[in-house]
């Protein structure tokens, strides 16, 4: 606000100066005159704001027009009597000219940070609906699957048996959490183990797990069901097409001011078309992180020596510095 208004005071001593390119005299007072109007009425409504934002648009608006319309009218007469004193008293008309200037900035600038608001809130829901709708995805072929392997050990390993039921409602549970953006990593490496579990009941020694997690990223910003759909992935795509299995190696590292991801699976064989059919879910995911983290986050995949690897890249952050930002 105060380099817009600096801006506007800079053309209107452009086009007041009858010599030269600036009248630098008007340009001084002026400055003077915009600034204090623009601090004294941004301090004053930052003050307000808890009861502002209680008001409805058109509430707000009237009460934030009227705080600057008073704030200008109070410098006006004070730069009218002490700064500038006329001989033939206060000059009404010129007041006037300021109060009707000051409106419609006023208004234009309350436009602006209202479409701004508007296109804000539209970002955020579509991002919420694209993150409900990927939330609610359970495969049905990763749930049938489960379903059969724990009625298989009901009898045989009943203690298996439970703690597959355990693992499969807490991936339930996380599907239809849909209000959170954010989580901490270890939340979600937990949710891909409790994942990799019921797998590794139906898949046996066909599946065989790597991590490589860096201590003291416990509390990296994540958004919900990122993770898991790639390890997903790895499986499906990578593991059980194959009788002999392969590993899947999950990889978290910190470089500088980023967090690595790595997803690594067997790359599927030559012919193999079910592979493509996890770019939408890998889109997704990157429309996801761009929404929440800007140009900043990143999702490449590649395939290197029969590996294909899915890296994500995100800045490094915990769940409550983000909100901090944000709140500014």
């Amino acid at each position: 606000m105060l380099v817009t208004s600096e801006l506007f005071v800079l053309v209107l001593s452009i086009v007041q100066a009858e010599q030269g390119w600036i009248d630098w005299n008007y340009f001084g007072l002026l400055s003077l005159f915009v600034q204090w109007t623009t601090l004294t009425s941004a301090a004053l409504i930052c003050l307000l704001r808890p009861r502002l934002a209680h008001m409805g648009i058109a509430g707000a608006t009237l009460a934030i027009v009227t705080i600057v319309m008073l704030d200008v009218l109070a410098f006006s007469l004070f730069a009218d009597k002490v700064l500038n004193p006329q001989p033939g008293g206060i000059l009404w008309q010129s007041i006037a000219k300021k109060l009707l200037l000051a409106l419609l900035i006023s208004l234009m600038v309350l436009r602006y940070f209202y479409l701004q608001h508007q296109w804000q809130q539209q970002q955020e829901a579509e991002m919420q609906a694209r993150l409900t709708s990927l939330q609610a995805r359970i495969q049905p072929h990763f749930l049938f699957n489960s379903m059969n392997t724990i009625a298989s050990l009901i009898d045989s390993h009943p203690e298996l048996a439970e703690e597959a039921v355990l693992d499969l409602s807490e991936l339930f549970r996380a599907s239809l959490r849909t209000t959170e953006q954010l989580v901490p990593l270890s939340r979600e490496l937990e949710l891909c183990q409790r994942y990799l579990a019921i797998e590794g009941l139906r898949l046996g020694e066909r599946l065989a797990l790597d991590w490589a997690i860096e201590p003291g990223l416990e509390q990296q910003a994540i958004p919900p069901l990122t993770l898991q759909p790639l390890v997903e992935n790895a499986i499906y795509h990578g593991i059980q097409p194959r009788a002999e299995g392969g590993t899947v190696r999950i990889e978290v590292s910190a470089k500088d001011r980023f967090v690595y991801l790595l997803v690594q699976n067997p790359a599927p064989e030559a012919g193999e078309s079910r592979h493509s059919g996890n770019h939408i879910a890998l889109d997704n995911t990157l429309a996801r992180l761009r929404a929440l983290f800007g140009e900043s986050a990143v999702l490449k995949r590649s395939r290197q020596n029969d590996i294909y690897t899915v890296t994500l890249r995100l800045p490094r952050q915990t769940v409550n510095q983000y909100k901090r930002l944000v709140s500014r």
